[in-house]
C-alpha cells in the first residue's frame, strides 16, 4: 500500500471530498495488483515502455517521429489507425460515468464500455482538467 500523509490539507484545498482525484494514484494503486519484472497493465500480462519479447527482457528503443516527416502513405496508415481506434471498443478498459461519491465509494459501480481512441481522448481530460484548488469551482 502507499501511505499518505494524514495531515489537515488547509485553506488551499477546501474541497475534501469533492474531487474524485484527491489522493490519486492512491486509491488505484492500492486496488490493482502489482506486477514484477518488466511486466506492466491492468492484469501484468503487457510488458513495461521500452521493453519486448515474451519475457519483457528484449530492450525496444522508439522515437516518436514528427507527423510534418511522415510521406504520405505513412499519414495515411497513421489516419486509417485513428479511424480504427475510433470503431473499435477497448477489451480492456471501461470508464466511469459517476463520481466516487456518485458510487457510494464503490458499491455502485457506474461504468460504460468505451472506443481505443475515446479511452485517451478521456485519460487526457482526466488528468489535466481543473483540480478544484483554491480560486477554481465545482
Amino acid at each position: 500500500d502507499i501511505a499518505l500523509s494524514n495531515a489537515p490539507l488547509g485553506p488551499q484545498f477546501p474541497f475534501t471530498g469533492v474531487d474524485d482525484r484527491e489522493s490519486w494514484p492512491s486509491v488505484f494503486y492500492n486496488r490493482t495488483c502489482q506486477c514484477s519484472g518488466n511486466f506492466m497493465g491492468f492484469n501484468c500480462g503487457n510488458c513495461k515502455f521500452g521493453f519486448w519479447g515474451p519475457n519483457c527482457t528484449e530492450r525496444r528503443l522508439l522515437v516518436r517521429r514528427n507527423i510534418f516527416d511522415l510521406s504520405v502513405p505513412e499519414k495515411n496508415k497513421f489516419l486509417a489507425y485513428l479511424n480504427l481506434a475510433k470503431r473499435t471498443t477497448s477489451p480492456d478498459y471501461v470508464i466511469p460515468t459517476g463520481t466516487y461519491g456518485q458510487m457510494n465509494n464503490g458499491s455502485t459501480p457506474m461504468f460504460s464500455d468505451i472506443s481505443i481512441y475515446d479511452h485517451f481522448v478521456w485519460v487526457h481530460y482526466y488528468v489535466s482538467r481543473d483540480t478544484l484548488l483554491g480560486g477554481s469551482e465545482i
